[in-house]
């Protein structure tokens, strides 16, 4: 049984309009993912893609239920957070341990040395 004949016209076209753009930005990421060229750069677009397209799918979560339930968004919360939080993580752990293999194996895709830091 579906609740959407309940949703309001206002409400079901702006949850599915972020639910299509959350599809379509982690699309776009996962295309990235397969078409460039070295790791380095390949890590970058799945990252955005997967933090930016989970959180418009769940902003449109969260007006489906509060429109349809009028309860808390504690679920689409915590989830926000901890995609928010891990995957940014995930991306440097990923990036170093990579620079490290290369690094030791002398591949010619990993810099030498570190960027100095700038002051801002």
């Amino acid at each position: 049984m579906s609740a959407a004949p309940d949703l309001p016209l206002w409400a079901a076209l702006l949850v599915s309009a972020l639910v299509i753009a959350g599809a379509l930005v982690t699309l776009i990421g996962s295309i990235g993912l397969w078409r460039l060229p070295d790791f380095y750069s390949r890590l970058h677009a799945p990252s955005l893609g997967a933090t930016l397209g989970t959180g418009a799918i769940l902003i449109g979560s969260m007006i489906c239920f509060s429109v349809l339930q009028s309860r808390p968004l504690i679920h689409e919360v915590l989830i926000g957070l901890f995609v928010t939080l891990t995957t940014p993580v995930t991306l440097m752990l990923l990036a170093r341990a990579s620079l490290y293999r290369d690094r030791v194996e002398g591949n010619r895709a990993a810099p030498e040395h570190d960027p100095e830091p700038t002051e801002l």
